[in-house]
């Protein structure tokens, strides 16, 4: 025993040595990194290639060890960039490499507006295609790659971007083979999160809100493109809708504006720019244009924000090499907070794309929110591919809300309940057994039996209350009666075309939209300087959290299981936080069937 014990520690000492070692060389390969992308490497006469194929994410990761799990980028980074690039005599052009699948719509409405924009500085942007394939909003990636100057494909690549489908699959049968009860509640008909499991089929309430949301983005992205290609929208649609087709085909048609290999693209653009410009990545220039912005003088709008499931706590429990974007609401909240007592800062533009989460996490967010209003800080909402459930409980009392045309959002609602698995488990020897003491209701998520009917009538009242609670919170910042309010809520998902016409939001438009609304609601006139609060913590912050607190053994071995090559680690640390979520019983979250393509 006595050899045993001395081999384990020696083991462990071993693994926090080499733990060490690798976190020194990590930091340092960090430092380096950081320490290149602040500086200019931007050839003279440069044209920027933006490839988005690797996929979006709304904002930068909170995450500050994200770049080793191959991160996306981020709409907001781009946007940012772009800004900066119009007025960067370096910078000649723009060339974008577009993906074979859907770009999620919002985020393709934002880009959009940047390309937009960038153009009225007499610099020109074209994209490129390798094929447009039906995965997804494919139709957003076509509007998108369509608001360029030129849009080029590859030869007899394929054009498939003739619509939107969605699809979802249903469990309740195979549930009831095996035993597995589903026992849910929805505050109400359209809040269709947990259908899957309870039916087999589209409820025809939740036919009616897919079909209604679908067939406005759809809209939204034929309508726009159309008028980007200058072509009668009824006459376009109809063309689009008669495809797919080959590259030529779409060229023929008047879809697209030239065919030919990307080299074939970038050597046409760099002619027509100038022969000496060279290509360079968007990355590397923003490295160094991310450096030189916030710099200067001028009244301070803060920037604010939230991206991903919604859940109380602060961040730093999760995977630090992957995983999604949470927002947190210890620190999301703080952040509002220390803007609120910035005495430089005029305004708070808080960038919301989430789709929910818990209940509790999102009041005490909204409560910063209130706060930072009474004390004089207007609060616009900037939305992004999601505002809904608990993401729109956040924006709910906002001073404004600024929307994209095609952001989901809406779905006032909750669902809660648990899996009941006695029956599933006793097929296979396990028999659940549990006890409590206290009230009937202490045991009521218990996992062995359905709720007893006084665990039922529990529930069903708390949910009632959270519902009633979101409800009023809504009709208070919209300035809506609570009946009004309970007609359009339901649970149902609304695009933000939609919401406008409902109330729920103000005006639709891009995130500089809603600086100028921040600056017109705060009486700032000129030039602001954007001051970015919160976000993602540096590595040495992530690295302390990681190792912070409880569960520190179990951090320390995951992490150095990582380091060494074990994928089973991130598995474990990303389990650990949503756990946290989904063991709540009741739940203010949306379904999310926007998936970026690539």
């Amino acid at each position: 025993m006595k050899q045993f014990l001395l081999t384990m520690a020696g083991v462990f000492v071993g693994l926090m040595l080499f733990f060490f070692v690798a976190m020194v060389s990590f930091f340092g390969f960090i430092a380096s990194i950081a320490s290149s992308s602040s500086k200019d490497i931007t050839p003279a006469h440069a044209v920027l290639e933006l490839d988005l194929r690797q996929g979006l994410s709304d904002q930068d990761p909170q995450n500050a060890f994200a770049i080793f799990s191959g991160g996306s980028q981020s709409v907001m980074t781009i946007i940012q960039v772009l800004r900066a690039a119009e007025t960067d005599n370096k910078v000649e052009a723009i060339f974008v490499r577009l993906p074979e699948g859907g770009v999620a719509p919002a985020a393709a409405d934002e880009l959009r507006l940047a390309f937009q924009h960038f153009k009225k500085s007499g610099k020109p942007i074209w994209a490129h295609s390798q094929g447009l394939y039906p995965s997804g909003a494919v139709v957003s990636t076509y509007m998108l790659g369509a608001s360029a100057d030129q849009l080029w494909m590859q030869p007899d690549s394929s054009f498939q971007a003739v619509g939107m489908a969605s699809e979802d699959m249903f469990f309740k049968r195979f549930f009831d083979k095996y035993g597995v009860r589903a026992d849910y509640e929805q505050r109400y008909e359209y809040k269709n999160a947990v259908n899957p499991y309870l039916y087999s089929d589209y409820t025809a309430a939740h036919r009616e809100s897919e079909l209604s949301w679908m067939g406005s983005i759809y809209r939204t992205a034929v309508l726009t493109a159309s008028a980007d290609r200058k072509q009668n929208p009824q006459t376009f649609l109809a063309t689009l809708e008669a495809g797919p087709y080959s590259a030529e085909e779409a060229r023929a048609k008047g879809l697209i504006d030239q065919v030919g290999q990307v080299k074939d693209a970038e050597d046409a653009l760099i002619a027509k720019v100038g022969g000496d410009a060279k290509l360079a990545d968007f990355d590397d220039y923003a490295g160094g244009a991310k450096a030189r912005m916030g710099s200067g003088s001028g009244p301070v709008i803060a920037v604010i924000g939230a991206e991903g499931a919604i859940m109380t706590g602060k961040g730093g429990g999760g995977s630090p090499f992957g995983g999604e974007q949470t927002v947190w609401s210890d620190d999301v909240a703080k952040a509002i907070y220390e803007a609120a007592e910035d005495k430089d800062v005029k305004a708070i533009v808080f960038r919301v794309s989430s789709p929910g989460g818990s209940d509790t996490a999102s009041e005490q967010i909204l409560a910063a929110v209130r706060a930072a209003k009474k004390a004089g800080k207007p609060v616009v909402v900037s939305m992004g591919t999601y505002a809904a459930s608990g993401g729109y409980w956040i924006s709910s009392q906002a001073s404004a809300i600024v929307s994209q045309p095609t952001t989901l959002t809406g779905s006032i609602g909750v669902f809660g309940g648990k899996f009941a698995l006695g029956e599933a488990l006793g097929k296979f020897g396990v028999d659940v057994r549990g006890v409590s003491v206290g009230s009937d209701y202490a045991g009521a998520f218990g996992t062995g039996d359905e709720f007893t009917p006084k665990q039922r009538a529990a529930f069903s009242a708390w949910m009632d209350r959270i519902y009633g609670g979101f409800v009023a919170r809504v009709a208070e910042g919209r300035k809506l009666p609570q009946a009004r309010v309970r007609e359009i809520a339901k649970g149902r998902v609304w695009t933000g075309v939609q919401a406008q016409q409902l109330g729920l939001v103000d005006q639709i438009g891009g995130f500089y939209d809603a600086v100028d609304r921040a600056k017109a609601l705060a009486g700032v006139k000129g030039e602001v300087r954007l001051k970015m609060i919160g976000g993602a913590k540096s590595p040495f912050e992530a690295l302390g959290r990681l190792f912070g607190g409880t569960e520190t053994s179990m951090k320390t071995l995951a992490a150095a299981a990582w380091v060494m090559g074990d994928p089973r680690s991130q598995a474990i640390l990303d389990q650990m936080a949503q756990s946290r979520l989904r063991d709540r019983g009741a739940t203010v979250l949306a379904p999310t069937p926007i998936r970026q393509g690539r």
